[in-house]
């Protein structure tokens, strides 16, 4: 339960600092075990680093 309630809290956008909190770990190493890559977090991070690259100017050799 406490592997779900982790991967959906980040899903949902909390920070993982919060989700340490909420679980009551002193180290975040072991915040980080309870949470998962699922297909929609991993789809939600392809999607915020693609708008982030594509706001950059790359002309390929030549940095814009």
């Amino acid at each position: 339960m406490r592997h779900s309630y982790a991967t959906h809290l980040i899903e949902a956008g909390v920070d993982l600092i919060e989700v340490q909190k909420i679980l009551g770990h002193r180290s975040i190493l072991t915040t980080a075990k309870y949470t998962h890559l699922t297909a929609n977090t991993d789809e939600n991070a392809r999607q915020a680093i693609n708008e982030l690259m594509n706001g950059f100017a790359i002309d390929w050799g030549n940095v814009k």
